[in-house]
């Protein structure tokens, strides 16, 4: 008799207790190791309070995080540009867009062997990005300080084809972005991304010899997929993004090497 109250109390309690606790819903996010998964690890307890659990999955290429995106095996990722989100889309027949605007990573011109651009001479070799959208990105730095001119008409895209004058017979050598900080010993001068000058332990505003300025329109992007836009878990990861922690944090931490787009 007394085992059979005893049962009867524990269903009781089981029934009638405390409420279960909810697992933590679990978004995996891909990015690219500097800012984007140090921007992060920063925001993570944030979204721990909301009920979300973020993991960070970190690529150190511009091809595998939106290919792993379209096939579902990341919620999101944040490591690119508008433009490049945009061109890689379309060329690849993806449905991606993006739910936050983030940053802008200025890109800049490094060189182990110059220590002013006027020390550039003639025939000397130029390493930039060899995809199309941060390649032209690339092309148009050096067009804005007067090293090179392109056709008007090759816009954001434009290629070495668009070169219409190249006074200085600059060579050019069209380089994986991730690798054009370890060409920088036999170039030159090489054009690299914000976040790969970061890995490599330069200060754009200190080593560039020079850069892009604040109107830049390569802003850096939350990118999801477009049927997931309405995701409530994705809505509260873009707020996480946009928040004053990450401003400041931003300004703080790279020096105006990565400057807040909100």
């Amino acid at each position: 008799m007394k085992k059979t109250i005893l049962i009867i109390l524990a269903v009781s309690l089981l029934v009638c207790g405390a409420t279960p606790q909810v697992a933590a819903q679990t978004l995996e996010v891909g990015a690219t190791p500097r800012p984007h998964a140090e921007v992060l690890e920063l925001i993570k307890p944030d979204l721990a309070e909301m009920g979300i659990d973020l993991k960070v999955i970190e690529f150190t290429d511009y091809v595998q995080p939106n290919l792993a995106l379209a096939e579902g095996e990341l919620d999101a990722n944040y490591f690119q540009h508008i433009p490049y989100l945009e061109a890689f889309s379309q060329d690849h027949r993806l449905d991606l867009t993006y739910i936050a605007k983030v940053h802008i990573e200025p890109m800049g011109a490094y060189s182990e062997k110059l220590k002013s651009i006027d020390e550039l001479k003639k025939g000397a070799r130029i390493a930039i990005p060899n995809d199309s959208v941060n390649g032209g990105r690339a092309l148009l730095l050096l067009a804005a300080n007067e090293l090179i001119e392109l056709d008007p008409a090759a816009g954001i895209t434009a290629t070495l084809l668009d070169i219409t004058s190249n006074p200085m017979d600059l060579k050019f050598n069209e380089l994986e972005a991730a690798q054009l900080p370890r060409v920088l010993p036999d170039v030159e001068l090489a054009i690299i991304n914000g976040n790969y000058a970061l890995e490599a332990g330069l200060a754009p505003l200190k080593d560039a010899l020079f850069i892009e300025g604040s109107e830049s329109p390569y802003v850096n992007v939350l990118a999801v997929r477009k049927a997931d836009t309405a995701r409530e878990d994705l809505a509260k990861l873009a707020e996480a993004l946009l928040s004053e922690k990450v401003k400041d944090f931003l300004l703080e931490e790279y020096g105006g090497a990565v400057v807040p787009a909100f």
